[in-house]
């Protein structure tokens, strides 16, 4: 048994394969939609992890979750509250970087003030 959590690439390609279908398409269409380069779906293919960025892409394209493809040893954790809120304030596509980076800032200080009442 591993002692570890690990990202099972297989069933992220399965699943790559079945939104492929369902659009009809070749994966050639794939690439080019999702921005990624052909060698990225066949190494997928034949069993390959993506490099992260490409892995962001083919996620974005096919509307999936990364975290569902991740095999956990541990369980599940409880997220930390601030790194949550950081997460999603970094995904806001109105906000720019600077400003996600002072909103995380200011809710880490008054997390910390707060926590500390």
């Amino acid at each position: 048994m591993a002692d570890r959590g690990w990202f099972d690439a297989g069933a992220f390609f399965a699943a790559l394969d079945s939104q492929r279908a369902a659009r009809e398409l070749m994966w050639k269409n794939v690439a080019e939609q999702a921005k990624v380069s052909q060698s990225t779906l066949t190494r997928l293919a034949q069993g390959k992890r993506p490099d992260v960025d490409s892995l962001a892409a083919l996620v974005d394209w096919a509307g999936l979750s990364a975290d569902d493809f991740v095999v956990r040893v541990h369980g599940k954790p409880k997220g930390d509250s601030v790194a949550v809120i950081s997460t999603y304030l970094r995904a806001d596509q109105n906000l720019t970087p600077e400003a996600a980076d002072a909103m995380e800032k200011v809710v880490k200080a008054t997390y910390q003030v707060l926590r500390e009442a």
